[in-house]
């Protein structure tokens, strides 16, 4: 079993919006074989706990957007780890440190990876604006 086409959107939306907050590695897993519940993954990390609040509140937003709703939200106050269930996709949002004590991605090796497609940030030199 593979990621639906809308699980594959909504992960693009969270990826972006995880991104223009500054997320850095953001990774996509589709984990629709071995997990029935949910058919993606999105893991992003945050430099501080403000900015990991900061990501998390952008995803939200952008999800809601694109026609989705938080349907569990968990660890907001602390800063350090914020998952955002949406059904088809669910966000994980870490601080650096929980990020690499956690270890998501080896967990879930053996799960494909979604391409995600970032806008490429303007360079100053080359935007006439």
């Amino acid at each position: 079993m593979t990621a639906t086409p809308r699980a594959i959107e909504l992960v693009q939306a969270a990826a972006q919006a995880a991104d223009s907050k500054q997320g850095e590695d953001i990774v996509a897993l589709d984990v629709s074989g071995p997990l029935p519940l949910t058919d993606a993954f999105v893991l992003v990390t945050g430099r501080n706990e403000r900015n990991v609040q900061a990501i998390a509140g952008e995803v939200e937003e952008k999800m809601l957007e694109a026609g989705a709703r938080t349907l569990r939200r968990e660890g907001r106050a602390e800063g350090r780890w914020i998952l955002l269930d949406f059904g088809d996709v669910v966000v994980h949002v870490f601080h650096e440190e929980e990020r690499l004590f956690y270890s998501l991605e080896r967990l879930w090796k053996d799960c494909p990876v979604i391409p995600i497609e970032l806008s490429a940030p303007a360079d100053p030199a080359t935007d006439p604006a």
